[in-house]
């Protein structure tokens, strides 16, 4: 039985969904992401260069291993268009068993 400690769902957000489209595909065919959820519309306000910005962004769930974290986090920035590209990893405290043995599943080559 899988631990779920094993497991991350890493957060990331974009300028578009065609973006958001593109990494997921890619991080799904590459098998660095058993899964990746696109949210449309996330408002988005941050500090950036010294001014307060606002921008509507749209939001990925990904889930991945927590092995694949080192090769998923540099694929991200290479298909990112931002210059510091928002990418938090949560660690999983808790995931169905079988969910879990399907992600391991997915994730392996």
């Amino acid at each position: 039985m899988e631990n779920a400690s094993n497991f991350r769902l890493v957060l990331v957000t974009t300028n578009s969904f065609d973006n958001a489209q593109n990494i997921a595909r890619i991080l799904v065919s590459e098998r660095l992401a058993a899964c990746c959820n696109i949210m449309l519309s996330a408002y988005s306000i941050y500090g950036w260069r010294g001014a307060i910005r606002e921008s509507l962004e749209v939001m990925l769930f990904i889930k991945t291993s927590e092995e694949q974290i080192e090769f998923l986090e540099p694929r991200i920035r290479e298909l990112h268009p931002y210059d510091v590209p928002e990418i938090i990893s949560l660690p999983l405290s808790g995931a169905s068993s079988q969910y879990l043995n399907w992600m391991v599943e997915t994730l392996t080559v």
